[in-house]
């Protein structure tokens, strides 16, 4: 009996606990970012791999994956 009461006692005691505890719900998330937009692809005039427009060397009309390959001119 003793070990009912107890049990009992501690339940009791747990939901004053997690009641009086701050509610997950209350903790603002974060807002997942975006998906970046796509982008256009340049084949890399002297390799042929295909890199970002936003990350490719230009020399004048042609793109390239890097600035060897932009050292090294059209294959």
């Amino acid at each position: 009996m003793k070990y009912l009461v107890l049990l009992v006692v501690i339940a009791v005691a747990v939901g004053i606990w997690r009641s009086r505890r701050a509610p997950d719900a209350a903790v603002p998330k974060a807002r997942p970012t975006p998906p970046a937009l796509p982008q256009d692809m340049l084949a890399c005039a002297h390799c042929g791999v295909h890199v970002p427009q936003a990350e490719a060397l230009m020399l004048g009309n042609q793109a390239y994956c890097s600035a060897e390959h932009r050292r090294l001119g059209p294959a």
